[in-house]
């Protein structure tokens, strides 16, 4: 088992936190961003991409805040959260993504999340 290595990104969102929180913790909000097609039964999310499909547990949640999940294949301790930060002062709301990656595939890690949130952003009206 190799290490993954975690990389943290933070995109300014222009949404309410409610409404964003819909977009990251229901099948229907995910699949219009995240994955072509998103099902759930209870704790346990399938994803599906150009027909293949992956499973993954959702370890956490908080209602507006944040979403984490784990891989189901994954043979170690990496997750992927989406945290909802709401700046006290500005108002301004960004989406904060905690992924893991195997060392030499960071960047296209980072460059597929960018890519999937310029999707929700539009997917929410926001620039």
């Amino acid at each position: 088992m190799s290490d993954k290595t975690k990389f943290e990104l933070e995109f300014v969102i222009q949404s309410s936190p409610q409404m964003l929180y819909q977009y990251l913790a229901t099948p229907s909000g995910l699949s219009e961003w995240f994955a072509d097609d998103v099902n759930s039964r209870g704790e346990k999310f399938s994803f599906i991409w150009d027909g293949s499909e992956e499973e993954a547990k959702m370890l956490k949640r908080k209602s507006d805040e944040f979403i984490k999940f784990a891989w189901e294949e994954s043979e170690d301790d990496s997750y992927f959260e989406m945290k909802i930060i709401v700046d006290e002062i500005t108002k301004d709301v960004s989406l904060f993504i905690t992924d893991f990656a195997e060392e030499d595939e960071v960047e296209e890690a980072k460059m597929l999340w960018a890519n999937q949130v310029s999707d929700l952003k539009q997917v929410l009206g926001s620039k």
